[in-house]
């Protein structure tokens, strides 16, 4: 089951989210329409357009702006992945060629710049400044995350407190966004905002420590990338950087080789010392604690089953690791 099949009464408008998304890639430039539609029909749960609808439905909204703007949330989504994969090199998403694997780099970066431009056209068209103060906020941080995430790379001397400051830009704060500006959308009481700012705050982060824990869990078919890439890329994700911290000598020094040098030839071995260090329990622990918070945020909403889709997403993120 899909995470938008959770709630029957938020398929419909799932549904017209997706219809939203794919009559506004429209461009004079084929290629640009081209590349839009492959990435945005490539797959994927569209989770961040579903938790703006869920937000908004969660504080009684009862309009129909949070379509546009759930688009909206999902056009920026898919630009940082067409940005994300010319910075990584990435030839796999979803289980399917990147776009720069089919088309180049330069394109794939223009049509990612039309996308984030088409999501301020639509933005305007909303007409609320406070969203727009949320999303360009949000668009700010994520750009910097990125870049303090290619200044980390292989770096082995990453602090568990600075990969935080990564995921916290690159992933979670989309995630924040999507939440809070449901909760714009529906006037909702400055304890709602708040509540729904910060329970997207947290899952986004434990939904970035569970993506990389997979990546010394699962199998290409599974993740829809290629194992090991992390590594590969040289990135000091979580269940690395606490291997070092209580890995022995020999661990340690295999560890920091192997995300300096980059590359595949030492995966086997890591993930060993990943699994023998007790790295998985603690990273899947780490994510599950940003749940338990992402969840005791919820409590200060009114009760609904909207807010029950919302905690049931939180035990599903976790659900990807078992």
């Amino acid at each position: 089951m899909q995470p938008h099949q959770l709630n029957p009464a938020i398929e419909p408008q799932f549904d017209a989210v997706t219809d939203y998304i794919l009559n506004h890639l429209g461009s004079n430039v084929p290629l640009v329409e081209k590349i839009g539609h492959y990435i945005v029909s490539g797959g994927g749960k569209r989770l961040r357009p579903l938790l703006v609808l869920l937000s908004a439905n969660a504080c009684g909204y009862k309009g129909e702006q949070h379509i546009p703007l759930a688009a909206i949330i999902e056009f920026i989504h898919t630009a940082t992945l067409l940005h994300d994969d010319v910075v990584d090199n990435s030839d796999l998403r979803r289980g399917n060629a990147t776009a720069n694997a089919k088309w180049g780099n330069a394109p794939s970066v223009l049509v990612g710049d039309f996308l984030y431009s088409r999501s301020f056209q639509m933005m305007v068209e909303i007409g609320r400044m406070e969203i727009m103060q949320v999303i360009s906020n949000a668009t700010t941080v994520i750009a910097e995350g990125e870049v303090l995430q290619l200044l980390n790379q292989r770096n082995p001397d990453t602090t568990e407190e600075s990969y935080m400051q990564v995921i916290l830009g690159k992933t979670a704060m989309l995630f924040e966004a999507a939440t809070e500006v449901g909760a714009i959308l529906a006037d909702a009481t400055a304890a709602e905002r708040e509540a729904l700012r910060l329970y997207g705050r947290h899952l986004g982060i434990a939904f970035q420590i569970v993506d990389d824990l997979m990546d010394y869990l699962s199998d290409s078919e599974t993740m829809g990338k290629n194992v090991g890439d992390d590594l590969a890329e040289g990135k000091a994700t979580l269940p690395l950087i606490y291997a070092m911290r209580v890995g022995s000598d020999e661990e340690r020094k295999l560890i920091r080789h192997a995300i300096r040098e980059g590359g595949l030839d030492d995966l086997q071995p890591v993930m060993e010392v990943v699994q023998r260090t007790g790295a998985i329990y603690y990273t899947r622990q780490q994510a599950q604690a940003e749940l338990d918070k992402a969840v005791q945020a919820l409590d200060a909403l009114p009760a609904s089953s909207f807010r029950d889709t919302l905690i049931t997403l939180t035990e599903l993120a976790l659900g990807r690791t078992s």
